[in-house]
């Protein structure tokens, strides 16, 4: 298991596009669900859904060992939830000072208010030729966006809720 307050660094691995790596701060880890903080890093700021993500941004980030999914809950800078972003991935690996994960393309939206919930990416999905490389991956991939947008539906997110005020 992981330190709780220990810094490490989130590999996103994302073949044939490139990888992402950010550092974040570990804020819990049971031994299957691992939790961290990160500061937003990606740039410049992105738009999705009428939301902005962008410098300022916190996310409390969810990977579990079991599970083929991540999910993140998007923070503003003045503490506010903006929603929850999910990526469909393997299951996470701890690896010397890091977690891994591999991004599967597809990834569901889930605004704070539960209003919109977009499932995204399949269309990149379906181009990439990840089906015919894995088709056990991709199925699993298929049932994680599936999983993912039912939780989102009937009972959302907010079970992983973790506001910033707590540290």
């Amino acid at each position: 298991m992981l330190d709780i307050g220990a810094s490490i660094t989130v590999k996103l691995v994302k073949a044939p596009r490139p990888n992402t790596s950010y550092r974040g701060v570990v804020d819990s880890d049971d031994g299957t669900h691992i939790v961290i903080r990160a500061p937003w890093s990606g740039t410049p700021a992105k738009e999705l859904a009428g939301v902005s993500f962008g410098p300022g941004d916190t996310f409390v980030e969810h990977y579990w060992r079991d599970r083929w999914y991540a999910i993140k809950e998007v923070y503003g800078d003045d503490g506010a939830l903006k929603g929850w972003y999910c990526d469909v991935t393997r299951p996470a690996r701890v690896e010397a000072g890091a977690v891994v994960v591999a991004d599967l393309y597809l990834d569901l939206w889930m605004s704070a208010d539960g209003s919109t919930i977009l499932r995204l990416d399949e269309d990149q999905f379906a181009a990439s030729g990840f089906t015919q490389r894995d088709p056990a991956a991709a199925a699993h991939a298929r049932r994680a966006l599936d999983e993912l947008e039912r939780i989102a539906r009937t009972s959302g997110f907010s079970m992983l809720h973790r506001p910033l005020h707590d540290h």
